[in-house]
């Protein structure tokens, strides 16, 4: 064997340490690497959250007659929470989520206050979205109500900073509980037409739990409430126009016309899909669906998202043509304008 000089010797193994060295000091941090590159793409998904101005909501408490006020992702959490049942899906939380905070905005910036007292932007009602503050959630979920907090403050917090809009301004974001497996045209139950409020189909109401619906009343309830007079008759009025999303546009009640909408509002109805027939002293009247049926569905976004839909692609078929933006600029005018 031959033997090497010492200086030789000594050479090769600084050499082999300098080689190695870099290595050993990388090795320790690579998870650590890791981590921070995915922290770093997380923040930069929701860097346009990050430096979104600080808004405030004054919510007018009609039951206590007081205004509340709190953070705006309070707000929309509260405004979920009494809107939508918290088993439903994550995703369709998420899309009532987005549609809650459209919805405010839209109010805000239409600047209507029509039965909103000063100092108040909106109201807990249906009037405007349905509120419940967390004092009362904690009352109504009891032991539930850590799970159920959890879950929609995770819906509200995947969507806020975001806001549906079209032509650059937020939607009139209606919704409403089931639909009779179509929604319907805003102009078809208020006045004016939406280009993103179109009637769409929606077949994953159909086996929902809200989907049908009966109400029986007296012949004397139904002529006083519509004004009508009913003969003898086996026909009890007749349908002479329907709507694009497939409900009732007018009734013929005996020379009386009557809008399906009139008729849902004046008899209480679920929906203004229905039949109805006469049976002796009473009218028996069946309806499809749940709600005015404009905008999106709740129950059928549940479907959706059960069927594995994301909440963009929920509010996208709903709400025809509109775009999911930031609402940066949006509420740096609103923040600008209290």
């Amino acid at each position: 064997m031959l033997k090497m000089k010492p200086i030789v010797v000594l050479a090769a193994v600084l050499f082999a340490v300098t080689l190695m060295i870099p290595t050993l000091l990388v090795l320790p941090f690579m998870e650590k690497t890791t981590g921070k590159l995915g922290e770093e793409l997380t923040l930069k998904e929701t860097e346009a959250v990050a430096d979104q101005p600080d808004v405030e909501v004054a919510v007018y408490r009609v039951g206590q007659e007081k205004i509340e006020n709190l953070p705006l992702e309070d707000y929309i959490a509260g405004v979920v929470a009494a809107e939508m049942p918290t088993d439903f899906e994550l995703e369709a939380l998420k899309a009532q989520a987005l549609t809650a905070r459209t919805y405010y905005l839209y109010h805000l910036m239409s600047g209507e206050k029509l039965g909103v007292p000063e100092g108040a932007d909106v109201t807990d009602t249906e009037n405007h979205q349905v509120f419940k503050s967390d004092e009362e959630l904690r009352k109504e979920w009891n032991k539930d109500y850590q799970w159920r907090m959890k879950k929609i403050k995770e819906a509200v917090a995947a969507t806020s900073g975001q806001v549906l809009t079209y032509d650059g301004k937020p939607i009139y974001a209606a919704f409403f509980s089931t639909s009779n497996g179509y929604t319907e045209n805003s102009e078809d139950y208020w006045s004016s037409p939406l280009p993103y409020l179109k009637s769409v189909e929606s077949p994953w109401d159909v086996n929902t739990e809200k989907f049908n619906g009966q109400k029986i009343i007296s012949v004397a309830d139904f002529e006083k409430k519509l004004g009508v007079q009913l003969t003898d008759a086996s026909e009890v009025g007749k349908i002479i126009e329907k709507t694009k999303g497939n409900r009732v546009g007018k009734v013929d009640i005996n020379g009386k016309i009557l809008t399906g909408k009139d008729i849902r509002v004046k008899l209480d109805l679920k929906s203004s899909d229905f039949t109805w027939e006469r049976k002796g002293d009473n009218i028996v009247i069946n309806t499809k669906g749940f709600g005015h049926g404009v905008g999106m569905s709740q129950f059928g976004a549940n479907e959706m998202a059960k069927a594995g839909k994301t909440y963009k692609e929920i509010v996208e078929h709903y709400y025809s043509g509109a775009t999911i933006d930031t609402t940066k600029t949006l509420l740096t005018k609103i923040t600008a304008s209290k």
